[in-house]
């Protein structure tokens, strides 16, 4: 399963108002482990950084002027998103708005909501009345965020694809084999086998525990399921 932990940052709250995506990270999940494959754009939003976002990411006119426009990179960033992959959010409604203002304006299908998690109502459900924020969820799950001095949209991605596992239910080892398959393509095409064992291991059961297993059996009638595997 492909899923895309998504942040956005912005020059306010809504795309309504003039507002627009000034940059976009994602992070590329397979089957819940990271592929090492990413996203990250700036934006030209076209129009003046206004003060109070300047103070929430950093990202300024000067820095923002040579960056591409959201519909130049629009097509790239589909490509990513792909048309089916789970998409995680903290706050999905936010960043789903303005992914779609933006896609809307450059004529482009938009994203569908029920293809969006979104994590603040996960974080919510899981641990009634505690804060929700990702800083908070870093902090409860004991997660790193020392580097995140502003927001940053790639930094947040990574660092929600963290808080994401641990929601689920925690990083479970694989030893890289889902993400090295999922990186080179195979898994994702379906096509990986595993590797069949070039002889049978022999068996380790003696006559008299497969007598005594055979007896068990018949005890527990016509319908029991070892029968099926006779």
């Amino acid at each position: 399963m492909r899923e895309i932990v998504l942040d956005t940052e912005t020059t306010g709250f809504e795309p309504a108002e003039g507002d627009r995506i000034v940059e976009i990270g994602a992070v590329e999940l397979f089957n819940h482990v990271p592929t090492g494959r990413n996203y990250h754009q700036y934006i030209n939003p076209e129009r003046a950084m206004p003060a109070t976002a300047f103070e929430v990411h950093g990202l300024g006119d000067d820095f923002l002027r040579d960056k591409p426009r959201f519909a130049e990179i629009a097509g790239a960033f589909l490509d990513f998103v792909g048309t089916d992959s789970r998409l995680v959010i903290h706050n999905a409604a936010f960043d789903m708005k303005f992914l779609n203002a933006e896609l809307g304006w450059a004529s482009l299908p938009l994203l569908p909501m029920d293809r969006a998690l979104d994590t603040v109502a996960m974080a919510r459900r899981k641990f009634p009345g505690s804060p929700a924020s990702l800083d908070a969820l870093c902090r409860r799950f004991g997660i790193d965020n020392s580097s995140r001095e502003k927001h940053g949209a790639l930094l947040d991605s990574e660092l929600l694809a963290e808080v994401y596992l641990e929601l689920i239910g925690g990083r479970q080892p694989d030893f890289g084999l889902t993400a090295a398959a999922a990186t080179s393509g195979v898994a994702a095409a379906g096509t990986w086998r595993p590797t069949a064992r070039p002889a049978p291991l022999a068996p380790r059961l003696t006559a008299e525990e497969a007598e005594a297993h055979r007896v068990f059996v018949e005890g527990l009638g016509a319908t029991a399921i070892w029968k099926r595997f006779g």
